[in-house]
């Protein structure tokens, strides 16, 4: 029995995460309602600057990555700690780099791609409460004209660390504050640092320096000294001097566009899925700046949720409740590496003490020394070591991290931009689908190897990640 509603998918933010998965949503004609209790064209500070290779390749699969490109400039290199050398060539990606480009850049090419595929906004428009049942969610909202409701069959929150869908389902989000009383800006430099991208600290401060390589330079900074709320006034004057304390030199930092200061909390809800409710992006986790993780790991989450979604919605998945179950099972424990991850830099960063500062020495010449355990450092901060565990099970996709092979049609990840799953065959084979893959023919691409000698069958989910091989 079909319910009548207001809209499929109702998605509650409009930053990166929203705005991938609606757009992923609405190109697969699902209808698609999304909210932001901002003001169109009134944005967030824009803290996120780093585009990490597996997000690169995911912007890829929706014809956007080589634009993005062009508003920044990629890092094949990083120093960490004046030591640790991460060589991003190293990574077996066409994105083998970090690119540095302003988050609302990102917003930018996802928003006129959401708009393209037919996504309802309402902007100015807040959460203040939702309710489901068996079939539908209802979000009751306040807009510009007053109070309204919406019904969908399934709502998607969004909406950041403080996220008015997470408060709706009443779930906690533990954690605890990590660092205070960071400084950031976008500043022009008179002198540029002899690395591309620097990490660095004495102690008592470090600081971080990025180029956008259109003369600004991101700089982060925090001084263990001055420990003062979120509130309190600052000025470039004070950033200056945290990184002569961290560096020794300021490099002549000058005319910063804006400046802030903001605290980082290490947080993660332990349930991404509560009925036909989801929860994404900070709204799901946050943690510290370190490795620049935050907005690529909500635009990943984005990107395992929608076809999931979509599968669901057009009826394709045997199990549907498993299918979206796996959104949980796969991205949470992602999401608590990061925190992990994030937080083991920004802690080695803080270092003071004799005891932890040899800790951090020894650490870095260890990961200096062996090749593999820095690819794997490397491999999880950029996402593309990524891969999710086998669980046995109808409907219950798992699988590692496709490459983007040449195919006699093209690049796989061009071939995914249709947004479908793409089944790669030998020459002349036509195997046929699995009873428990959550697809049909008819929103199938088909692919054959380049190579005659090649004889694998393999079924690539749309968010390009193995689904099966040997069929």
């Amino acid at each position: 029995m079909s319910t009548t509603t207001d809209t499929d998918v109702l998605v509650v933010g409009a930053g990166p995460t929203g705005l991938l998965l609606a757009g992923d949503l609405a190109a697969a004609g699902i209808r698609v309602t999304l909210v932001e209790r901002r003001a169109h064209g009134l944005g967030n500070l824009t803290r996120a600057f780093g585009v990490h290779a597996r997000t690169l390749e995911q912007l890829d699969a929706r014809g956007l990555a080589d634009e993005l490109l062009a508003t920044g400039t990629t890092l094949a290199h990083a120093r960490l700690f004046g030591r640790l050398d991460l060589d991003l060539t190293r990574l077996p990606s066409r994105f083998n780099h970090l690119l540095v480009t302003p988050q609302y850049e990102v917003e930018r090419l996802l928003e006129r791609r959401a708009v393209t595929a037919g996504v309802t906004f309402r902007y100015d428009t807040a959460l203040s409460g939702l309710r489901q049942d068996a079939d539908t969610v209802t979000a009751d909202l306040t807009g510009p004209d007053g109070p309204l409701t919406l019904r969908a069959r399934h709502l998607v929150g969004t909406d950041g660390v403080r996220s008015a869908v997470r408060s709706a389902l009443g779930l906690p989000f533990p954690g605890r504050s990590v660092i205070r009383s960071i400084v950031l800006a976008d500043v022009r430099l008179t002198r540029e640092p002899a690395e591309s991208f620097t990490v660095s600290g004495s102690g008592d401060a470090f600081v971080f320096l990025a180029p956008f390589g259109d003369g600004w330079y991101r700089a982060m900074g925090w001084d263990r000294t001055r420990q003062v709320p979120d509130s309190e006034p600052v000025d470039l004057d004070e950033l200056r001097g945290i990184a002569r304390t961290a560096l020794g030199t300021d490099h002549g930092m000058h005319d910063a566009r804006w400046i802030s200061r903001f605290h980082s909390d290490e947080r993660q809800v332990p349930a991404y899925r509560v009925g036909r409710v989801f929860l994404a992006g900070d709204a799901a986790h946050v943690h510290s700046p370190a490795g620049g993780q935050g907005m690529n790991t909500g635009l990943q989450d984005a990107a395992n949720l929608s076809w999931k979604l979509v599968a669901a919605l057009r009826g394709e998945a045997p199990d549907p409740e498993a299918l979206l179950d796996s959104y949980q099972s796969e991205r949470h424990p992602v999401g608590a590496a990061v925190l992990r991850s994030s937080g083991a830099i920004v802690r080695l960063a803080m270092a003071h003490t004799p005891l932890t500062r040899a800790a951090r020495s020894l650490a870095v010449r260890l990961l200096s020394a062996f090749r593999p355990a820095t690819s794997r450092v490397m491999g999880g901060i950029s996402g593309i070591g990524i891969a999710y565990a086998p669980e046995p099970g109808a409907g219950r996709p798992s699988g590692r991290r496709a490459p983007d092979v040449r195919l006699r049609e093209g690049r796989l990840y061009e071939l995914l931009r249709a947004g479908e799953f793409v089944l790669i065959t030998p020459e002349g084979a036509s195997p046929k689908l699995p009873p428990t893959a959550p697809v049909t023919p008819d929103h199938l691409v088909r692919a054959t190897w380049t190579d005659p000698a090649q004889r694998a069958t393999v079924l690539v989910r749309p968010d390009g990640y193995v689904l099966r091989t040997g069929l």
